[in-house]
């Protein structure tokens, strides 16, 4: 057409297609930049992976750090083992039949026919063959030996060896009356791999990991065993988890059951095992598992379940027992032997049987040891705290010298001045007594209380102390926090402080025993009586102690000064802070039985002041000697007029207001002491003491109100019930020319014949005896010099 172009294609040329130019650039950029993101994801992947394996890394050198800080370092804390006094055996000692057979069986010695192994014995009327335990001591080691031992009137008279030697002194091993463990009341008796008894090896293996020895720490194919095991008899027979594994669960682990904390033990049971020889973990295992509960007490390793249960050492078990604790080890609880005596056998021979068909028993030893009865010990046989009252006092004396975590965590050995025949015979004394004192007393029962401390009259080591008519109860100690008034245990301070005068006073010098009034603080009149209201005129002064009269003792309490009666009392031993006033005379200053016990002691020893201790030796786990605890004795007072106070302390007991003790003891006893009664009978006392002991005995209510008894109702039949069955000697006269004797008459005080009626033989310190002498009617002499004079016939 005219006007119009025409359009010329060229051949071969493709048509583009809209928005298609410059695509191949595009599609290079975009592979470029899949690659840039891949890369940067694979690097972000590898980073993780990194931090992820060094937080792996860094978690696993922590587990192992705590693996090795708690294996390695202290394990446990170990609490300190306290022990009594050990029974010493030679020619002479004053040891009957009946407290030999009762300390063998507190010890956990076994009653055979013949004693071939270390703890038993046999007995043929008093005839004892004895296997002892070796022990070591603070000064040296015993060995196991066979004692050949007679016994005739309450002495030991013959004490040969195996062979027929004599020998002159065994000591058999201190007894364990109780542990100072940690806050956290976990208690265990350490074991090394050498005293783990093998065939209890053989059953831990037989029923916890037979393959421990050969596994890694963690066993796949023993928790399948298991299962399969479970399964078959339809109960928890085997369990799944390594010996290894329970030992990292109870040393490092919650017992919370969580896939992190199951994580956690395998990967530290590995490091564990990685680590340590496989006797090692064994001997860990051994001393941390739990294995029972006394109260708020753990009890936690064999050797410490052995004497809980068993009331013997570990290596003193047999097949059965041993089997026993092994199968305990999955329910302590439910299969205590004493709660429930069939599932625990049941248990015992299923062990059993795991192990004869493991081969580490015979048939035979299987079928024997099936056979066997449990021979659990009674509890209060065994060694746990059965002394708290006691332990209390060796606590506190302990203190001043250890911290509080030494005494809980070291192990220390610590041996005490506890006599166990001694305290039970207290423990019996009180409880006993007390029971009938309700109902004569009319009370309800379980109303009075009491507190019983026995010392050492020369020592002063305290052989035992009861807090209360439930001795095993670990309450309130009334023997060390029962801090009373003491009524008329008083006296005695005030009459040592006149006799300590000889020139102004002696035991034949008349009181007046008359009445006394006196205005004390606040404008008020004090106006003192007797017991029996009455007024007896001028006394010599021993009768006016032997008859407690309140008269006589104030006004001469009041010439002495009532200042120089609190400085005897501090130099008898008193520390607490008393006031002066003149009711003090009468007993208005309150101290505890212990307290008590210290005056009295120091009476005892005729002069010689020496602190009441608890413990004797401390030694470290190891046994080093750590501390000693040496007799200190210091003199307070002349030994002389001492003397004269346990004379006429004598005469209480004869003829006065303890005389009921006189029908109790053998009358060459010659015990000497006090009672004491508060008012409104609130309180009674009695204080006394022999050649070998002192002992004083308190009785009352914990809330103070009125008890209905008298010191000699109450308190004076407990100690007569306590002292009766022990060996004792009369107090011993000073050595030298500390007295001198002669006649006098108690009327006049005067000095007069052997054969003047009613004449008196007293003793007094040289120069002291009155010279003038009285008229006289001849006739028969008093008692009471025959009575002084027969100590030394």
């Amino acid at each position: 057409m005219p006007g119009r172009k025409k359009r010329v294609l060229k051949k071969n040329t493709p048509r583009r297609k809209p928005g298609a130019a410059g695509s191949g650039k595009r599609k290079r950029g975009a592979a470029s930049r899949s690659r840039r993101r891949g890369y940067r994801w694979s690097t972000r992947l590898l980073a993780l992976l990194l931090l992820f394996g060094l937080v792996g890394a860094v978690y696993l050198l922590y587990l192992d750090h705590r693996v090795r800080a708690t294996f390695e370092g202290k394990r446990w804390a170990v609490p300190a083992q306290v022990y009594g006094r050990p029974l010493e055996l030679y020619v002479g000692a004053a040891i009957g039949i009946e407290q030999l057979t009762a300390e063998l069986k507190h010890l956990g010695y076994r009653q055979v026919s013949h004693p071939h192994k270390a703890a038993s014995w046999s007995r043929n009327r008093g005839r004892f063959l004895i296997r002892s335990r070796p022990f070591r001591f603070w000064d040296g080691s015993e060995p196991s030996r066979l004692l050949d031992l007679r016994i005739d009137d309450n002495h030991v008279i013959q004490l040969l060896d195996g062979e027929g030697r004599e020998l002159p002194l065994v000591r058999l091993e201190a007894p364990s009356i109780g542990t100072l463990y940690p806050a956290h009341n976990e208690d265990r008796v350490l074991v090394t791999r050498q005293q783990l008894p093998e065939l209890l090896v053989a059953a831990l293996l037989a029923v916890e990991d037979r393959e421990f020895f050969t596994h890694h720490g963690v066993n796949p194919k023993s928790i399948l065993r298991a299962l399969w095991a479970n399964i078959r008899a339809g109960e928890v027979v085997q369990g799944g988890s390594t010996l290894t594994q329970q030992l990292v669960k109870n040393l490092y682990l919650s017992r919370e059951r969580t896939l992190s904390r199951k994580i956690n033990e395998a990967l530290m049971a590995l490091m564990l095992d990685a680590r340590y020889d496989k006797d090692e973990i064994l001997t860990a295992y051994a001393n941390e598992i739990y294995l029972g509960q006394q109260g708020d007490r753990a009890i936690h390793g064999f050797a410490l379940a052995s004497r809980f249960y068993f009331n013997r050492p570990l290596g003193e078990l047999e097949l059965p027992q041993l089997a026993l604790l092994a199968g305990m080890i999955r329910g302590p609880s439910l299969y205590d032997p004493r709660r429930h005596p069939e599932r625990a056998r049941e248990r015992r021979d299923l062990v059993l049987g795991l192990m004869a068909a493991q081969g580490a028993i015979s048939d035979a030893q299987r079928a024997q040891a099936q056979q066997a009865q449990l021979q659990v010990g009674r509890r209060s046989e065994g060694a746990e705290t059965r002394y708290p009252a006691f332990l209390s006092l060796v606590k506190r004396q302990l203190i001043r010298d250890y911290r509080e975590e030494d005494l809980t965590s070291e192990g220390l050995r610590i041996f005490t001045t506890l006599d166990p025949w001694v305290q039970e015979r207290a423990e019996a004394a009180l409880a006993g007594r007390l029971a009938r004192l309700d109902r004569q007393a009319r009370l309800p029962a379980g109303t009075l209380e009491g507190a019983v401390v026995v010392a050492a009259g020369s020592s002063g080591e305290v052989q035992a102390l009861v807090s209360g008519r439930e001795p095993g109860y670990a309450g309130f100690n009334r023997a060390l926090d029962a801090v009373r008034p003491i009524g008329s245990l008083i006296k005695p301070v005030v009459y040592l402080a006149a006799l300590a005068q000889p020139r102004r006073f002696t035991l034949a010098t008349l009181l007046e025993d008359e009445p006394v009034s006196l205005e004390v603080a606040g404008g008020k009149e004090w106006t003192p009586q007797n017991y029996d209201h009455q007024a007896h005129g001028a006394v010599p002064l021993y009768q006016a102690l032997a008859y407690s009269y309140n008269l006589a003792t104030v006004r001469l309490g009041l010439e002495l000064g009532v200042g120089r009666v609190t400085r005897m009392l501090r130099d008898l031993g008193v520390e607490r802070e008393v006031e002066e006033v003149p009711a003090l005379l009468l007993g208005a200053v309150a101290l505890s039985p212990l307290e008590v016990a210290q005056i009295y002691q120091t009476v005892s020893a005729n002069g010689f002041h020496t602190p009441l201790r608890a413990i004797r030796e401390v030694q470290s786990s190891g046994g080093e000697a750590l501390q000693r605890y040496p007799l200190t004795v210091r003199q307070v007072v002349d030994q002389g007029a001492a003397y004269l106070l346990t004379r006429a302390l004598q005469e209480v007991v004869r003829s006065g207001t303890g005389r009921r003790l006189a029908g109790v003891l053998p009358s060459e006893r010659q015990a000497a002491g006090k009672t004491g009664t508060t008012d409104e009978l609130r309180d009674s006392w009695f204080a006394g003491f022999d050649g070998d002991r002192v002992a004083v005995v308190w009785v009352g209510r914990d809330d103070n109100s009125p008890a209905g008894l008298t010191g000699a109702a109450g308190a004076l039949p407990v100690w007569g019930d306590l002292m009766a069955p022990l060996d004792g000697r009369a107090p011993q006269l000073p050595p030298g020319n500390a007295v001198e004797w002669a006649w006098v008459d108690p009327a006049s005080g005067l000095r007069a014949d052997a054969q003047c009626s009613g004449a008196v033989e007293l003793p007094f310190l040289p120069g002291s005896a009155p010279q003038t002498r009285s008229g006289c009617v001849q006739g028969p002499a008093g008692g009471l010099g025959d009575f002084f004079r027969g100590f030394f016939q």
